[in-house]
């Protein structure tokens, strides 16, 4: 499978809902659009990788000091750790994450995706 990830990201509409675009092994490939704040949440058992693709990404945190991420730079949340993803304008994220992670941990908001939502475009701007 050949995927063009411009054109992936030119087919995300939505902020916050995630595209699983390939899988490797155990882990899903997701590009995601991000906008505004997003939802305090962990992921009990997976740690959850985030790679800037286009603009800047803060990674905030309860307990320690926010993360902030530019374009080209990646950083990993650790398992467990609450956490709350925020971007101030448009930026592009690659996630890489085992597939059993749930989109939002054990916290449900309106705004949650299931696997299956996040697979129902799955290689639609392959070639």
């Amino acid at each position: 499978m050949i995927a063009n990830i411009e054109q992936e990201f030119a087919q995300i509409t939505d902020y916050w809902s995630p595209r699983v675009v390939a899988d490797v092994n155990d882990q899903c490939v997701k590009l995601a659009k991000l906008k505004g704040e997003f939802v305090w949440h962990d992921h009990a058992n997976e740690d959850e990788l985030f790679f800037v693709y286009k603009g800047s990404l803060t990674i905030r945190y309860r307990d320690r000091d926010d993360v902030v991420l530019s374009a080209g730079e990646m950083y990993v949340v650790p398992k467990g750790v609450e956490h709350n993803p925020l971007a101030g304008d448009e930026c592009w994220v690659i996630l890489f994450e085992p597939s059993e992670t749930k989109h939002t941990g054990d916290v449900v908001v309106a705004g949650t995706k299931s696997l299956a939502e996040q697979r129902a475009h799955q290689g639609s701007a392959s070639a």
